[in-house]
């Protein structure tokens, strides 16, 4: 079950943490799959070579998500490699923390545009190759922090607005592109164990205390959710948030 052999995945921000964790559970399961990244190639490049190492085809491509230019030089060089897409993970993500007032619009500008915006431009660029064949994944990454869930985290407002956004756009996205075989659904991390989401000691084991499986959670939690999902056994399941908490939401 959950083969993903013969698929071709595109993993934006994979050069480290989820991302990387997402593009080594999909190559796990038979994917070949493109490492994006903007500026780390050498980390890209060694995400690649551990992929390869499985036996399956893997690349680096540059681009920034937010920047539409780039977005779609990035999916004319996947249409160059492979001629075919199946399966997008919209990963890349960036956060700064300030207190509410204090945001700047830079930095506002940059979350917003990275987190929310850039899925939606590669998502656009997605469509085009996945409509033609009718069959598509396109898998959204979200967060615990993204609001109606009486999870909220001080200063990262602009933040969780973004994320909050993905998860609209998400249920929007699967409404629209259901009729041409493509499913869109979302992936909402709690706390993971990556250097976006490192903790203080104090606040780690906090934290663990109330957590019912009692760890933090790891990149390949949230990266064999995102196999599920982009298999065929998940072809019912669309518009949907899938929280990858340890149970967070249940305390």
């Amino acid at each position: 079950m959950f083969s993903l052999e013969g698929k071709n995945a595109l993993v934006t921000g994979a050069s480290r943490g989820i991302g990387a964790g997402i593009a080594k559970a999909l190559a796990m399961q038979g994917a070949n799959v493109a490492i994006n990244y903007t500026k780390s190639a050498d980390k890209a490049e060694w995400v690649a070579g551990e992929i390869r190492g499985m036996g399956r085809d893997s690349f680096i491509v540059q681009g920034d998500v937010s920047k539409k230019k780039e977005v779609v030089a990035m999916f004319q060089t996947l249409r160059d490699h492979w001629g075919r897409l199946d399966i997008l993970v919209n990963n890349a993500g960036v956060i700064t923390f300030g207190v509410f007032e204090e945001i700047s619009e830079k930095d506002w500008d940059k979350v917003i545009d990275t987190n929310l915006k850039g899925q939606f431009l590669c998502s656009q660029e997605a469509v085009k190759m996945m409509k033609p064949v009718s069959w598509g994944r396109i898998i959204n990454i979200a967060s615990i922090s993204s609001g109606g869930v009486g999870i909220g985290f001080p200063q990262i407002a602009h933040y969780t607005a973004s994320k909050g956004g993905v998860i609209g756009l998400t249920e929007n996205m699967a409404s629209d592109l259901g009729p041409f075989g493509i499913n869109v659904n979302a992936v909402a991390p709690g706390a993971i164990n990556t250097d976006m989401g490192k903790l203080d000691d104090k606040t780690k084991d906090a934290l663990i205390g109330r957590l019912p499986k009692r760890r933090i959670g790891e990149p390949q939690d949230i990266g064999a959710a995102v196999a599920f999902l982009a298999s065929n056994e998940a072809d019912y399941i669309t518009g949907a948030t899938l929280y990858v908490d340890g149970g967070w939401l249940t305390t």
